[in-house]
């Protein structure tokens, strides 16, 4: 028994299936980020803390502002990138678009700056 259906039927269904199947997977990897587990910027939502390198000595301590960080991975991101550079210890704050940058070592500043931009946030202004 073969069962004859028009293309118009055809594409329908086709079409149909191919919505149902991108559905499927657009809420399946969205359930972790409406369960808070997931991240909103791709960091991981339990990711791994760096944590500050203790300093032998600190011969200057830069506040630069980080705009674009929307939550908690976004500043882990931040913070851990800093704190894998030798010489730094950074800490960043979210609510204050803040890194607390402690530099034991001569690092020119366009290497903090571009660590910072290449993870997609902007560096807002420098104070020394």
């Amino acid at each position: 028994m073969t069962v004859n259906m028009s293309p118009e039927i055809y594409n329908n269904t086709l079409a149909v299936v191919i919505i149902a199947i991108i559905l499927f997977f657009a809420v399946k990897n969205s359930i972790p980020h409406f369960k808070g587990e997931g991240s909103c910027c791709g960091g991981g939502g339990k990711g791994k803390i760096i944590r500050p390198k203790k300093l032998d000595k600190v011969i200057r301590v830069k506040r630069i502002r980080i705009g674009g960080m929307h939550c908690e991975n976004c500043s882990r991101r931040v913070q851990n990138t800093l704190n894998s550079i030798d010489g730094i210890n950074a800490q960043v704050r979210l609510s204050r678009e803040l890194a607390i940058v402690k530099i034991g070592k001569e690092i020119d500043d366009s290497v903090i700056e571009k660590a910072i931009t290449d993870l997609g946030y902007k560096v807002k202004r420098e104070k020394e």
